[in-house]
């Protein structure tokens, strides 16, 4: 029996072995090819239900096994896994092309859509409608057939490529560890970093590429040699004369966009993508960055011109490199608002931040989290939660993974196993994971472990946490009909307004006391640290912003010309950083050759859209600072308008509902401090 092809509500993850993905995944295709013939070979003449309902119900059971399979891809994966990832995505490509390029299908749909304004339909049905003819207007239902073949070859490329530049990316993250054996080399670095370190089974202390690891190295250790060692390390991924060597891959993924964009009458891949966000155009997209560019440019370069002073002053150092950025920020930081990241943490214990998250989206949104232990789990470091308003009703199931493992690829991110709809009458319910990367607890070398020290948090993780769970937030409350209109299924320059949003709380007096306490006294954090963090929070910010701005627009640069005389991925990349680089360039290194979210994540032509959110969450928190950061009414008007709306509407409709008007960047700019 397999368990991906019984009918199964939560995951059932402790019955799938790697044996069962592909023969369920090829029924999962099977089973939603007859769906789609069923709603074909119907007599009847072509209406919203029978047609547009029908196809947005289709190929429930293959999301569901393909949520399971990718998800565990990302968060437990294995070479066998990896193996079948490869094999299976470009059935899943072709699959995804024989819909959309169903003349019959096509011919149906067209039929509903050119009648819609006699349909008296609601504005998600209308919504639901209009996505699904441009989802084959825009993926080639239009074209000839020997175009539509071509459309197919170019879709299973990209499926396969965009798979091999992650596992890449994951081996070369895998593949480096720095084995210290001297304690003097670690000067600096905070006792409980070294305790996280120390090798269970090799003399000294092994620091490897994952952030929890990487990142405190950076800050704190004194040694620069061996900082630039570790910053030349991670910035030469996929940079490398190896088998896991990601340029090739990056143009050809480029050259493969662009063919795909101009065979459907797009001048670029970026003009595609826009065509359905809230920024339309790549002209429109430069304009906002470069707008902002001319905000935080003079800033970063005075920000810069100190930190260079303070560097010199402190060590004598002539140049700074990449590899003292975090190190001298810190201690400066440090100096100047007497803000240690280490005195911190202890108040960010990550049992109390989780306790606080819930809490403030109780005070915000009635939702209760109950942790159980009934929900199968992939790993047993995931935690499981069953979500349920304050009169009891279920509104969802939640997956916490929280610390690093081998087979997890870097970062922090939300996604789900299940999406909201309501079917046959019944609100079916979300199942949403987040997933980070925080270092774990340690534990005692017993023959039965004890904690000797749990999982605390620097603020930068905290915030990281409350991101995701804004995420979270979004596919939790979702109450929407369809599911692909459904929770996260919005424009991505308006999919990270509710994760952004909600780091917010993490700088605010009233938030912070909720949860930030010292894990071994239980004082809530000191209103000294509370104001320095508040005060600290724009340091550097015209840098960070200027960094940001520089990765979307290198993203741009990627997508919105015509990449074909690119021959150079590095020779590339330092003309696309020319207006926007600080530090001298590192001859090894190159970002585009691991920069996943725009080659093997959803960002291409779409990286801009964080600073975009930022503009949108800024103006957005404007409204509950002026009315009080727990205010219900304001709360239940953002849940009401943008959390459980999804994509059924426009999404500057859906704000302006919520905030009464458009946004303006004067927030953004003024949190920044650069106004």
């Amino acid at each position: 029996m397999n368990p991906l092809l019984q009918d199964f509500n939560t995951a059932p993850f402790s019955k799938i072995s790697n044996a069962h993905y592909k023969p369920a995944i090829q029924k999962g295709i099977a089973i939603a090819k007859l769906e789609i013939d069923a709603i074909i070979q119907n007599v009847d003449k072509p209406t919203f239900e029978n047609t547009t309902v029908a196809l947005d119900f289709s190929g429930e059971k293959l999301n569901r096994i393909t949520s399971v399979f990718f998800n565990l891809n990302s968060a437990e994966t294995n070479d066998k896994i990896q193996e079948i990832a490869q094999e299976v995505s470009p059935w899943l490509s072709e699959f995804g092309n024989d819909i959309t390029l169903n003349t019959a299908l096509f011919e149906r749909v067209k039929a509903v859509f050119e009648v819609k304004e006699t349909l008296n339909l609601s504005s998600e049905q209308t919504m639901l409608l209009d996505k699904q003819y441009k989802s084959f207007a825009r993926n080639g239902a239009n074209l000839k057939e020997e175009e539509k073949i071509k459309l197919r070859e170019i879709d299973a490329k990209l499926s396969k490529l965009s798979l091999k530049f992650g596992e890449n990316v994951l081996a070369e993250t895998n593949a480096f560890e720095l084995h210290i054996t001297n304690e003097d080399d670690l000067a600096g670095l905070p006792e409980s970093e070294k305790e996280a370190a120390k090798s269970k089974d090799k003399k000294g202390w092994i620091f490897t590429l994952d952030y929890p690891s990487y990142i405190p190295f950076l800050t704190y250790v004194d040694n620069r040699e061996l900082r630039k060692k570790m910053a030349i390390a991670a910035g030469k991924k996929g940079f490398q004369d190896n088998a896991f060597n990601n340029e090739k891959i990056v143009l050809e993924i480029v050259n493969l966009r662009h063919q795909r964009a101009n065979l459907l009458s797009y001048k670029t891949h970026a003009h595609f993508v826009l065509e359905e966000r809230m920024a339309e155009t790549p002209d429109n997209v430069i304009e906002f960055s470069n707008n902002l560019l001319k905000k935080a440019k003079p800033a970063a370069i005075k920000e810069f011109k100190n930190l260079e002073d303070y560097a010199k002053k402190l060590d004598g150092i002539d140049q700074l490199q990449k590899w003292d950025d975090a190190y001298y920020a810190e201690k400066l930081k440090k100096e100047l608002f007497d803000l240690d990241q280490e005195i911190l943490k202890p108040y960010f214990k990550l049992e109390n931040v989780i306790d606080g998250v819930f809490e403030i989206a109780n005070r915000l949104f009635d939702l209760q989290f109950k942790e159980v232990s009934n929900i199968d789990k992939y790993h047993e470091d995931v935690k499981t939660y069953n979500v349920t308003d304050t009169k009891g009703n279920f509104v969802a199931v939640l997956y916490a993974d929280f610390h690093p493992r081998k087979g997890k690829r870097n970062g922090a991110w939300m996604t789900s196993y299940k999406s909201q709809q309501i079917k046959n009458d019944v609100n079916e319910r979300p199942h949403v994971s987040i997933v980070c990367n925080f270092t774990k607890p340690v534990l005692s070398s017993d023959e039965v472990p004890t904690e000797t020290k749990p999982s605390l948090l620097t603020f930068n993780e905290v915030t990281t946490l409350f991101h995701e769970f804004g995420h979270a937030l979004h596919g939790m409350l979702a109450n929407t009909t369809y599911n692909s209109l459904s929770g996260t299924s919005v424009s991505w320059d308006f999919v990270e307004l509710p994760s952004q949003i909600l780091e917010n709380w993490c700088f605010e007096k009233e938030a912070l006391e909720l949860f930030a306490k010292h894990y071994e006294t239980g004082e809530v954090i000191p209103m000294k640290y509370v104001a320095k963090i508040k005060e600290s929070a724009s340091f550097h910010e015209g840098m960070q912003t200027l960094r940001q701005l520089s990765f979307g627009l290198l993203d741009m640069q990627w997508h919105g010309q015509d990449p074909t005389e690119i021959s150079s991925v590095k020779a590339f990349e330092n003309s696309a950083f020319a207006e926007t680089k600080l530090y001298p360039d590192v001859e090894e290194n190159v970002m585009s050759t691991a920069f996943s979210h725009i080659f093997q994540g959803g960002y291409s032509a779409g990286y801009y859209s964080y600073k975009w959110a930022e503009v949108l969450d800024a103006d957005a928190f404007e409204y509950f600072l002026e009315e009080g950061i727990f205010n219900k009414e304001v709360a239940t008007k953002f849940k009401d308008n943008v959390l459980s709306k999804g994509g059924t509407e426009k999404p500057m409709e859906l704000y302006k509902r919520f905030r009464g008007k458009e946004p303006k960047p004067d927030a953004l700019l003024k949190r920044a401090g650069l106004v």
